[in-house]
């Protein structure tokens, strides 16, 4: 044994001495303290608020749930969380000079362990395990929800009904035609008709609209259509659903009054429903950077709030009586929260509307008692209620546009150079309007910029130019159009709002015009293809960064949001593409257009198939490709990658081959794609994509230089709305 003093294994030219090896842990945690004591210090000076950190660490735990694969994992991240916050607090929490990463880590952790546990009994609680194969049957339902969509031709009902087979309740949705729709077909009714139905659709590609998670978190076990006529068994009580009754018949006296597309806009402010715009008129919001008005949000209500904020202010304040003996802000910011409760109600209370009305009321409340209303404390409530209420938004566009463009209108404002911008000074109109226009055109750039990524993960196309076409579009909706819509509903209880509607006809004219000019300008839209979630994270993390510090520190956010933005410009785009049916194929590289197997030209696989290759351009169909050879069953197409030449075979339609002859196709091909089981004779070089292969992984992206496939699977994990999750 070696005593003190004695020499141990020199290490680098230097001895240590038994006293040095004991006095080593010593040193290790002098260091591990010094750290702590530099994050104290950091946390002190970029100015820790715990409130908008509880709101990250809470949609952090949901965005871990729906991205890890299994339970244990789940259970992993909850379990560390927890640790860390017991940790945490059994050794620094009697401590003055740590009061700082106490809070941070117990805080922060104890969220991201709620996260995981909110959306997982959610996800236990309202998923519904879909149909599992297309059929035909008799549905003996009552009706829940009805919404019409002339735009479409249809009328969509969500009827929830019992499922004989597995004796269990069910939810169904299925559209009926306009022309069979009936006056009798409203909530509450009870009806009986034969339906065809279908399991909701699982993305078509990687990257592609999960329809089956947003219908198992809406409880829906089947989505299809009506066959034949629809029996009413029972008639729906007069008062059954009051509140959709008023918000139909608001809908639809709107579109009375106002006809054309002006109509449908006007209609979609006053009540929430789009469901008569015209799809060239939304694709022409969505490129021109516009769409956001269209969707009930933070513009729409705050409007209607301060509208009634302003009016209760100015006429109670008539009332000496009443304006001697209570303070007229406060009960005008009752007012106009009620206003702001009451639209939100009656257009639906969708996410960014909830959003919106508790984030408005919320400021009411600061104006009332004298404090700041615009913070990010004020958005972390009103996130948190959100998540708390429908943790599942989080992983939705909708959430996620509405959050990001709040918080960078709540940190831009409340940077120190902005305020100094904006702040009240002695100078001539014209100067101060040119500084609030300035000012607008910085927060819609601002928000495109902020928007961008989130809109290109989940669409893979943007519009370029919607900080400008904003500058005119939000103050006309906000000052003119919405004004002038309440003020035509007004007038119509006494018949006189003809001459209103026609100036919200003129109105809305120029902010289709507006959308519609901004669109078809060269350059208009950006495609880019799928990128992964890792890289939207960069953007959000430091966007949250760079938000929520104070000081120097914040610049460091720059760095993730560089780095995503390269990771975009250069995502490869995926050689060839394989939707879930395997019926629809797309080969990219053709300049800027895409070989497509089947020419349908308006077809929702085709658009998928465009939209996440970033090919802009008319594609070709095999067929008429002068490179590909195509049979009756077969197409046989040849493409160049790196320096290999590919060979794919790709069934047309579901013919049988002599399986002999198709054996030695396949030997010759590097790939084979077929939306049907092809014989175990049929071996390829690299790949059969057949009906086995897409039934357990789903639609696939081929990069052929990488010799990678990405799958549907890959992204869905043991989550109970993927078909495979119980296999």
């Amino acid at each position: 044994m070696a005593t003190q003093g004695t020499p141990l294994v020199p290490l680098d030219g230097v001895e240590e001495t038994a006293d040095a090896a004991v006095q080593r842990p010593w040193r290790m945690r002098a260091r591990l303290s010094s750290f702590v004591d530099r994050t104290e210090v950091f946390l002190d000076r970029a100015g820790f608020d715990r409130g908008p950190w509880l709101a990250v660490g809470l949609g952090s735990g949901i965005g871990l749930w729906f991205l890890l694969a299994k339970p244990w994992q789940w259970v992993a991240v909850f379990s560390a969380m927890a640790l860390v916050a017991l940790g945490a607090t059994a050794i620094w929490g009697r401590r003055d000079d740590r009061a700082q990463i106490v809070t941070a880590a117990v805080s922060v952790s104890w969220a991201i362990a709620l996260g995981v546990a909110l959306i997982w009994t959610r996800s236990a609680v309202v998923g519904v395990e879909p149909i599992e194969r297309p059929t035909f049957q008799y549905v003996d339902g009552t009706i829940l929800e009805r919404e019409e969509q002339p735009a479409r031709d249809r009328v969509r009902l969500t009827v929830a009904a019992r499922d004989a087979e597995l004796a269990r309740a069910v939810k169904y949705r299925v559209n009926v035609l306009t022309g069979a729709d009936r006056p009798e077909l409203a909530e509450g009714a009870r009806i009986r008709f034969r339906s065809r139905l279908m399991p909701p659709s699982a993305p078509i590609l990687p990257g592609s609209y999960d329809f089956a998670r947003r219908a198992w978190f809406d409880g829906l076990a089947a989505t299809g259509s009506v066959v034949g006529d629809i029996e009413i068994v029972e008639r729906a009580a007069p008062d059954e659903d009051w509140l959709a009754s008023v918000q139909r018949k608001l809908s639809s006296h709107v579109r009375e009054q106002l006809g054309g597309s002006p109509g449908t806009i006007a209609a979609a402010f006053a009540s929430g429903d789009r469901g008569a715009i015209a799809e060239r008129d939304e694709e022409a919001m969505r490129d021109s950077g516009l769409t956001h008005l269209l969707s009930i949000s933070g513009l729409h209500v705050s409007a209607v709030i301060a509208a009634a904020y302003f009016l209760a202010l100015k006429i109670l304040a008539l009332w000496p009586w009443l304006t001697l003996r209570v303070r007229l802000p406060l009960l005008a910011a009752a007012i106009g929260a009620l206003a702001g409760i009451a639209y939100t109600l009656l257009t639906g209370a969708q996410v960014p509307t909830v959003r919106s009305c508790v984030g408005a009321v919320l400021v009411l409340i600061a104006l009332a008692l004298g404090r700041e209303p615009l913070s990010l404390r004020m958005v972390a409530v009103a996130a948190c209620v959100v998540l708390l209420l429908w943790p599942e938004s989080l992983v939705g566009p909708s959430f996620q546009m509405s959050f990001a463009a709040v918080i960078v209108i709540v940190a831009l404002h409340n940077m120190t150079p902005v305020r100094a911008f904006l702040a009240p000074r002695d100078e001539a109109w014209p100067r101060w309007f040119t500084r609030r226009i300035a000012m607008l055109f910085l927060t819609g750039l601002a928000i495109e910029l902020a928007l961008m990524p989130i809109v290109l993960f989940h669409f893979h196309r943007a519009g370029l130019y919607g900080a400008v076409a904003n500058i005119i579009a939000i103050p006309l909706v906000t000052f003119v159009s919405m004004p002038l819509i309440a003020a035509a509903l007004l007038f119509d209880l006494a018949g006189m709002g003809g001459p209103a509607w026609w100036m919200v006809g003129q109105s809305l004219d120029l902010l289709l015009a507006i959308a519609h000019f901004t669109a078809e300008q060269p350059g208009a839209v950006k495609l880019t293809p799928r990128f992964g979630v890792g890289t939207l994270l960069l953007f959000v993390g430091g966007g949250l960064w760079i938000a929520l510090w104070k000081g120097k520190f914040r610049l460091a956010g720059l760095l993730p949001i560089t780095a995503g933005a390269l990771l975009i410009v250069n995502a490869p785009v995926p050689d060839v593409l394989i939707s879930r049916d395997g019926r629809d194929v797309g080969i990219a590289g053709q300049n800027d257009r895409l070989l497509v197997l089947r020419d349908s030209e308006d077809s929702y696989a085709r658009q998928n198939l465009v939209e996440i290759a970033a090919m802009p351009g008319q594609p070709i169909p095999f067929a008429s490709w002068e490179k590909a050879r195509c049979s009756k069953e077969f197409c046989s197409v040849a493409i160049e990658r790196g320096a290999r030449t590919w060979t794919l075979l790709v069934a047309r339609n579901r013919d049988l081959v002599e399986e002999r002859a198709l054996a030695a196709a396949c030997g010759r091909a590097d790939i084979v794609i077929a939306d049907r089981f092809l014989p175990r004779s049929c071996n390829p070089r690299w790949l059969k994509a057949d009906r086995r292969f897409l039934e357990r992984e789903g639609g696939a992206a081929l990069y052929l230089s990488d010799l990678r496939i990405d799958t549907v699977a890959d992204s869905q994990g043991q989550h109970g709305w993927w078909p495979e999750a119980g296999n």
